[in-house]
């Protein structure tokens, strides 16, 4: 049994797929078969079950998918040890940000990265909660900052922060900067004309969910996926959005907005692991540089 196969094995038993997991480990799919099926002869018992959606796991794989993990995790675990030998961690973490704290955190992240972990690697990738959420269960991600993040199997979640939300409105001469400072109800953002992301974006669950709580609904307008089209869509006059500050501040245009907190509208930041599979020495180094800089940036 080579490191090799049992590397392949987990990556199609987690993307559930020969095609999926043949795009991420940069391969052919027949040879990917090939090496799976030399796997199982060796081992004399079918690992997985190929089907039209895919490929799910037999009791066997299950067990092979449990030990293999492992296997992978401490092999990693050694080549770090070894890399701190020599003075420094090494390897590669891969991580997902939602784009409004990629706009502030990737810079410095970056930068602290390169500095303190030198011989490793980083991977930044932007997209909603729920897609990397995905992402982290099977396996293309390492850890993410997600809002709103819902216990799941398998997920580890650590609540970094509460984010104040606020209601972002077309700046006016007609509002005066004491009323711009002063919360807004929900109850009153609800008979605005908003403009949205479309489900399951998190702040639009948390929208609904807190209104359906005051037998209220948001009045939507449009359904926008991506800030910076709502933001340009409320300078035209479509309507006004929910969004955080920073979503405004690192726009360009914060000066065009009016900004005001919604009473009692919180959206949760947490960090997301998958419980599944151990973090290597690189990854909690990584972890703990990430809440370190979001104390910073998220005061």
């Amino acid at each position: 049994m080579e490191l090799e196969q049992i590397e392949y094995f987990v990556r199609v038993a987690e993307l559930g797929s020969f095609t999926r997991a043949s795009r991420a480990l940069n391969m052919a799919q027949p040879a990917l078969s090939r090496k799976i099926r030399l796997l199982e002869v060796e081992l004399r018992q079918n690992l997985l079950v190929r089907n039209g959606r895919g490929a799910t796991t037999t009791d066997a794989g299950k067990l092979l998918l449990e030990h293999g993990r492992g296997i992978l995790h401490q092999v990693q675990r050694l080549r770090e040890e070894l890399g701190r030998v020599r003075g420094s961690l090494a390897g590669r973490v891969a991580i997902g940000l939602p784009p409004s704290i990629a706009k502030v955190l990737t810079v410095p992240l970056t930068r602290e990265f390169r500095a303190k972990l030198p011989q490793a690697a980083l991977a930044i990738s932007e997209g909603l909660s729920v897609a990397m959420q995905d992402a982290i269960l099977n396996g293309k991600l390492d850890l993410a900052l997600l809002y709103g993040a819902v216990p799941t199997p398998g997920l580890e979640i650590t609540p970094l922060l509460d984010e104040d939300l606020f209601l972002v409105q077309r700046q006016s001469e007609r509002l005066s900067e004491r009323k711009q400072s002063e919360a807004v109800s929900l109850k009153d953002v609800a008979a605005l004309p908003l403009i949205i992301p479309t489900r399951p974006n998190a702040i639009r669950m948390l929208v609904e969910s807190e209104m359906a709580n005051i037998n209220c609904h948001p009045n939507i307008v449009l359904e926008i996926d991506g800030v910076p089209a709502i933001l340009d869509l409320v300078l035209d006059g479509a309507g006004c959005a929910v969004l955080s500050r920073n979503a405004v501040t690192t726009s360009g245009q914060a000066s065009l907005f009016s900004v005001r907190p919604i009473a009692g509208l919180h959206s949760k930041l947490s960090v997301v692991v998958s419980s599944q599979r151990p973090a290597t020495l690189t990854q909690q180094a990584m972890l703990e540089l990430i809440q370190q800089l979001v104390k910073t940036n998220f005061k």
